[in-house]
């Protein structure tokens, strides 16, 4: 499976991303712009994504009741060299179901997830799964 995404600069704050049709609003200069992301939060906004849609993938083989979920993630950066440190992960879902069967579908969300996987080998991933 293969991925694609072009970018481009739009002016002198900000670019544009785009990909089947679909566009994002990027933040590319040193002040950051309110109508977008920049490229960390880009970063956890995809690691949000997978986390929602590996929920999503699952509920049906588990049989899980979902009535909502949410996800709040924070990154720490060091400056030289520049990298991510840290990232961590809160999972807020509303579900009636039992602390066991919430674990289990926190282990599935980080299982199959493209990004958590690609995320938690360069960087520190740590989180936890909790009810509304």
């Amino acid at each position: 499976m293969q991925y694609e995404v072009s970018a481009r600069r739009v002016d002198a704050t900000g670019g544009l991303a785009t990909s089947h049709g679909a566009e994002v609003r990027l933040a590319t200069d040193m002040e950051g712009r309110k109508d977008a992301l920049n490229p960390v939060e880009l970063l956890l906004a995809a690691l949000a994504a997978c986390m929602i849609k590996g929920a999503e993938r699952v509920l049906p083989v588990l049989k899980f009741q979902l009535d909502g979920i949410r996800v709040e993630l924070q990154a720490d950066r060091q400056d030289s060299p520049p990298k991510l440190t840290a990232i961590r992960y809160q999972i807020t879902v509303d579900t009636p179901e039992s602390e066991a069967r919430l674990d289990l579908l926190h282990r599935n969300i980080l299982k199959y997830g493209t990004i958590s996987n690609t995320l938690s080998a360069a960087v520190p991933l740590t989180g936890t799964i909790r009810r509304a």
